[in-house]
């Protein structure tokens, strides 16, 4: 009996094992599948190396052999009859050759020994023996190519999926961090009280308690060495890395102020000429851009040899993330894979604000003019016009040479106009911005510009400004790593927008390098993002798209209301929510119509970033319902770094493509970043207090299970 107790607590795997046979398994059986997993998960394997004890009696040896025999058979039997159930066949009675229909169960030698080679197998079915759901105890090493994998609990309720990556102490400390949030005056006037704790506490002392409170919650490390350790324990629980170097000036409003004024006029003055908009003009009263901003960045341009630093800290953003990726094997490179990490970079740390707003005023000044003249709104490529349908409009102006070379540089295909102007000389550095963007007048054929007239210099920066992007997109191709170009004011969006499209046509032509970021609270998003996939699609390129609801909706309320233009916001959260979704369902179409025509679905790659657990139970359920899977890799989640845990790691940990937006640098550097991660979290209670309670459930349960020293040990690989 001591040794039939003994052989039921061994854990070994068990291998069903038969022979070329013409049973074809259909999905009827997946029942009896499912039965026999379970019972290969609950039923103990029998040793068979039973090893006599050298001293005992030869009478106990033929004993134990005796009783590891009679076990053995027994249990034989029953996975006989299980197997028996999943063919369909009566047990004891073989398939299509009699007696060569059998099952052979093969066990692991003591001591980790490996198990011996089975011979002529033509199907082998087996299951790795997994330890029970218990933190505390490591689990057990997975076969190569067979990657850990857990069950999604969609309603994001399970403490245990959420935190299994944290030590205790992390619980804790995120427990005190969400406390600290959920204060409105500790939250309110967090930035006094920062910069008053160190002066009392001296430097030394100051880093000691930030590491051990909101930067150590919030932030990675101090620099790209400091954070592998955080980017391998998030790779081994399923989740890969954005990273952003996160060091903000700390200057003042009137130091901004002052700083945007400079930077946003021409050195000839703000011209506002005939047609002028005033959204894409500055204005001293929202000149600091940090308004009502607390989840986004903030970068104000000092001169040129900061965006070149600016530039060099993305390239070593790129190279860290690439260092990330190359400890992780990757079947695939190809198409929007989401296999390798992401650097998330913003347009106005490259270049002068006022060449974004001028930019800006002549996308939204062509689309004004292409209304005028033909009717419709939107987009020139939405109008679905043809040069021929233009040279009509011109018609009454006769043989006009400026016509004639005004539509010779018009881009078109043969589904109609794309582009007024040439996009992709100016990303090609080498265009002069007053000399391309000019229109013929309609009535007096005399070509107008829709742009005022740029000074040599400030043309050299615009060049300088796409040259330090051309280097970064061109970096991440060589390192195989994702660029994510950030979402900002709608007053510098259009001209971002236009610069990343042309960015990922010239550089996504094998794969998804360049994404693209949508703020989905702007009334015109749904539109946009439309527009978008439509010229990848005529232009052949893979597009990519990251989903935000955003960051500037109150300042950019206030400023529409302030300057009088009609307000970008949708009007309402649910609004927005709507906006979210539909634009998401649209991609969500397109990729189901490629992989339907057999087209390579990975064209588009979406991710969703939202901190929203219904907006991601809402982008599961769609994937589920037109048949996207995660394998699929063409949707994929993300979120910031210390929030939300119990979104993105249970998505990581279930299959999902998963991401961290992970911020690093120096501990007094980040403090901007520590204050605006403390205004948010204030902003979204109802978050806290779900992620509060579960933090508590799982402080609990380990410290009744005595796993108060539970050291974070994962298995997962991401996909």
């Amino acid at each position: 009996m001591a040794l039939l107790r003994s052989l039921r607590t061994q854990r070994t795997t068990t291998y069903l094992i038969y022979s070329r046979t013409s049973v074809n398994v259909s999905s009827s059986s997946s029942a009896a599948v499912a039965a026999i997993r379970r019972s290969l998960h609950t039923t103990t394997a029998l040793e068979v190396d039973v090893q006599a004890n050298s001293q005992s009696s030869s009478n106990q040896e033929l004993q134990h052999g005796q009783a590891a025999s009679i076990l053995r058979r027994r249990q034989q039997q029953h996975h006989h009859h299980l197997l028996s159930r999943l063919i369909g066949t009566p047990v004891g009675v073989g398939v299509g050759g009699g007696s060569r229909q059998h099952a052979r169960y093969v066990h692991s030698g003591q001591n980790g020994r490996q198990s011996h080679q089975l011979v002529q197998p033509e199907v082998i079915v087996g299951e790795t023996m997994r330890d029970k759901r218990q933190l505390g105890k490591s689990a057990s090493p997975k076969p190569t190519g067979t990657p850990q994998r857990d069950p999604l609990d969609v309603s994001f309720n399970d403490p245990i999926a959420a935190f299994k990556s944290k030590t205790t102490w992390e619980l804790v400390r995120a427990y005190m961090v969400y406390m600290i949030c959920s204060s409105e005056k500790l939250v309110e006037h967090n930035m006094t009280l920062l910069k008053l704790a160190r002066n009392l506490l001296g430097q030394r002392l100051f880093v000691l308690l930030m590491k051990s409170s909101f930067y150590g919650h919030f932030v990675a490390g101090e620099n790209r060495h400091t954070i592998v350790p955080t980017l391998e324990r998030l790779r081994s629980f399923g989740v890969k890395p954005i990273l952003d170097y996160s060091v903000e000036e700390d200057i003042s409003q009137e130091e901004a102020e002052k700083r945007e004024v400079e930077s946003s006029v021409s050195s000839a003055g703000d011209i506002k000429e005939e047609g002028a908009m005033p959204q894409y003009h500055v204005d001293k009263s929202f000149a600091d851009r940090r308004y009502k901003v607390s989840s986004a960045r903030t970068y104000f341009y000092l001169n040129e040899a900061t965006c070149e630093r600016n530039m060099e800290t993305f390239i070593k953003c790129l190279e860290a993330v690439s260092d990330d990726d190359a400890k992780v094997p990757r079947a695939s490179a190809a198409g929007a894979t989401f296999g390798t990490g992401i650097t998330a970079i913003k347009l106005t740390a490259l270049g002068r604000p006022q060449l974004l707003l001028q930019l800006s005023e002549v996308i939204m000044r062509t689309r004004q003019y292409m209304e005028d003249l033909m009717g419709g709104q939107g987009n020139v490529l939405t109008h679905h016009k043809t040069i021929k349908d233009l040279e009509k409009y011109y018609a009454t102006l006769g043989d006009n040479k400026n016509v004639q070379d005004f539509l010779k540089n018009v881009t078109s295909d043969k589904e109609g106009i794309l582009h007024l102007f040439p996009w992709s000389g100016i990303v090609d550095e080498d265009s002069q911005l007053s000399d391309t963007f000019r229109v013929p007048d309609p009535q007096t054929g005399q070509m107008r510009r829709l742009i005022s007239q740029i000074p040599p210099k400030e043309e050299e920066m615009f060049r300088n400004m796409i040259r330090r992007l051309n280097t970064i997109v061109k970096t991440a191709a060589e390192l195989d790593v994702r660029i994510m170009i950030d979402a900002e004011q709608t007053y510098f969006q259009p001209a971002i927008s236009r610069i990343t499209l042309e960015m990922m046509r010239k550089y996504n032509k094998d794969k998804a390098i360049v994404f693209n970021t949508y703020q989905c609270y702007l009334r015109e998003s749904f539109r946009e993002v439309g527009t978008d996939l439509e010229q990848a699609k005529r232009q052949n390129f893979y597009f990519g798209a990251k989903l935000v609801r955003g960051a500037y909706m109150e300042q950019e309320r206030a400023r529409a209301q302030a300057l009088g233009y009609p307000d970008p916001v949708n009007p309402t959260y649910e609004a927005t929510t709507d906006m979210y979704h539909k634009t998401l369902s649209e991609c969500l179409r397109r990729i189901k119509l490629m992989k339907d025509c057999g087209d390579d679905a990975r064209k588009i790659g979406i991710m969703v970033a939202s901190h929203n657990e219904d907006t991601v139970r809402f982008a599961i359920e769609q994937m589920n319902q037109i048949g996207i899977s995660p394998e699929d890799k063409v949707i994929c989640f993300g979120q910031l770094l210390g929030m939300c845990d119990y979104i993105t790691f249970p998505l990581g940990q279930a299959g999902y493509s998963a991401y961290k937006y992970i911020p690093y640098g120096p501990v007094e550097e980040v403090l901007p970043y520590l204050s605006r991660r403390a205004q948010e979290n204030k902003g979204v209670l109802k978050k806290i207090k779900k992620e509060k309670r579960l933090l508590m459930a799982e402080i609990r349960r380990r410290l009744l299970r005595g796993q108060l020293f539970y050291k974070p040990k994962g298995n997962y690989v991401p996909i």
